[in-house]
């Protein structure tokens, strides 16, 4: 029995030969005039199939339905049933007065209702009898305008062909997507004051102070902010946490996110507290009930949904699926997390699929990019120390970038977070995505003679707070000054005890060893 009262059972579900188990799913009681009944809530897995596949299928189904009906007419007249023991018309316009009247149903969920009914109603039309559905409206005016009447045949099966429609999910994808590509159209989110799906690359960290300790938790946004974070990340791990989201908008100019699992409340608590966005993966919050909870909260507010995905929170299903945390697999838990949010009318969603397996991340990116054009946030999960978890994350999300993919990107590093904005910098650089002035030095040689290494290094240094779109050169020698780095801004190159400073090729002067950064920094200043 869980906190709320109700019991909670595991599930296996065996459905055309496939078994999937379903976790925790709560079950509900409740009295009423006709006794005590039971009913619970849980998520619906779709097999991916054609348009022609789920049209057949529902064709059957919809036959099959019509028989039952046949059954049931032929079990009236033997008296087995009486008219009072069905709901007609009253009974429909009653339900549907019901989900209107509902403020926790949407003006969707009343329109489904409406073609749901409708739809499963004028199955009657496949037997010769008169029509007796809602849609019946419709095929009056088709009449009206072809002069000639409708076979009630006809009806039942257009209305199958709407059954198909309505009744998978793959089809209306199909729909939204006319026929390929996408889940749904191109998406433009925004998080606070920033658009993404833009063009421009977002660089974002991550606090890594506990959440109760707000004052060093402020102190480090404000320094990651000065850094060049633009979209600070938090944990908040219970709703007494929530007051951390409250201290850090006060603090800081940049959009922060709130980064939340199994407790729907803290979600509630953070969009209340004015947070910018949400991290949440909507299948570990609990029932549909909890996820349309917080869809409907961000939704009133106009707070995007990030959907984090990773290689160790995969489903059982998926695993058994595929075997392991494949592409293929971290993929699809991803648009099944989408398809909740969109269930419950929400659109503005955010989504990252990362893993610490950087050819797995790049192939699953890739894939998710070829199916969604939500914006995609980039990053290698648990890439490592400052060194190795660098390259990693500029193999995998260099990659990305390259390939035109990604919207936000965070290196992950067991480092200090602003590490990872200097590294992130880095990367869009390389990329040719970035601001701010880019290093290029070369390896040395026997040729050198200055002391180039710890040169390159304070050069460096002194790079990360400029914020000019510059590229600046340090070279050991003539022969990789001014020639190799023509291209570059400015730049120094060694001779013996001495050496050159030169600009977009053209030297400017000769200047002693001990001068030549200081002489530099005056040149960068100035351009």
């Amino acid at each position: 029995v869980n906190s709320e009262g109700n019991l909670v059972f595991d599930i296996t579900v065996k459905r055309g030969g496939e078994k999937i188990k379903l976790e925790d799913v709560e079950f509900m009681t409740m009295s009423g005039e006709g006794g005590n009944s039971i009913y619970f809530d849980f998520l619906v897995y779709r097999q991916e199939k054609t348009f022609g596949t789920v049209l057949t299928e529902s064709f059957r189904e919809s036959c099959s339905t019509a028989r039952l009906i046949v059954m049931t007419l032929v079990d009236m007249l033997r008296g087995k049933y009486g008219l009072n023991d069905f709901s007609g018309p009253v009974g429909t316009i009653s339900a549907i007065g019901e989900v209107a009247s509902n403020p926790d149903y949407s003006i969707a969920d009343f329109l489904s209702v409406v073609s749901l009914i409708t739809i499963n109603v004028g199955v009657f039309n496949l037997i010769p009898i008169p029509a007796l559905d809602g849609c019946r409206i419709l095929f009056l005016i088709i009449e009206a305008i072809r002069r000639k009447p409708v076979k009630p045949q006809v009806e039942g099966m257009v209305l199958c062909a709407a059954h198909a429609v309505y009744d998978s999910g793959d089809v209306q994808r199909y729909i939204q997507i006319g026929f390929g590509g996408t889940v749904m159209s191109a998406k433009i989110v925004k998080v606070g004051s920033l658009e993404l799906g833009q063009g421009k690359i977002y660089i974002q960290s991550m606090l890594s102070i506990p959440a109760e300790n707000i004052e060093d938790s402020v102190k480090q946004a404000k320094e990651l902010e000065a850094a060049g974070c633009e979209i600070i990340r938090a944990a908040v791990p219970t709703v007494k946490d929530a007051a951390l989201i409250s201290a850090l908008k006060e603090a800081v100019s940049c959009p922060i996110v709130a980064d939340i699992h199994f407790d729907y409340k803290i979600a509630l608590e953070c969009v209340a507290a004015g947070v910018d966005k949400i991290r949440i993966n909507p299948g570990n919050i609990g029932s549909a009930d909890r996820v349309r909870a917080v869809a409907d909260a961000c939704r009133l507010k106009g707070i995007p949904i990030r959907i984090g995905v990773n290689s160790g929170s995969l489903k059982k299903e998926l695993l058994e699926k595929y075997g392991s945390p494949t592409p293929e697999a971290l993929t699809e838990s991803a648009l099944d997390h989408v398809r909740l949010l969109n269930v419950c009318d929400f659109d503005d969603i955010v989504i990252s699929i990362k893993s610490s397996n950087v050819k797995n991340m790049i192939a699953a990116y890739r894939l998710l990019a070829q199916r969604t054009d939500y914006p995609l946030h980039l990053g290698v999960t648990e890439a490592g120390t400052e060194r190795m978890g660098i390259i990693k994350s500029a193999v995998g999300i260099g990659s990305l970038l390259c390939d035109g993919i990604g919207d936000t990107i965070r290196v992950t590093l067991t480092a200090d977070p602003i590490r990872e904005v200097y590294a992130a910098k880095d990367i869009l650089k390389a990329c040719g995505l970035g601001g701010g002035a880019e290093l290029i030095s070369c390896p040395t040689c026997g040729r050198t003679k200055i002391d180039l290494i710890p040169l390159a290094g304070r050069v460096e240094k002194l790079l990360e707070t400029v914020d000019k779109p510059i590229k600046v050169a340090v070279m050991g020698c003539v022969v990789n000054g001014p020639g190799e780095a023509r291209e570059a801004d400015i730049g120094i190159a060694g001779g013996n005890g001495e050496g050159i400073i030169f600009k977009k090729g053209e030297i400017l002067r000769k200047v002693p060893e001990e001068r030549l950064f200081e002489e530099l920094k005056k040149e960068i200043e100035l351009l």
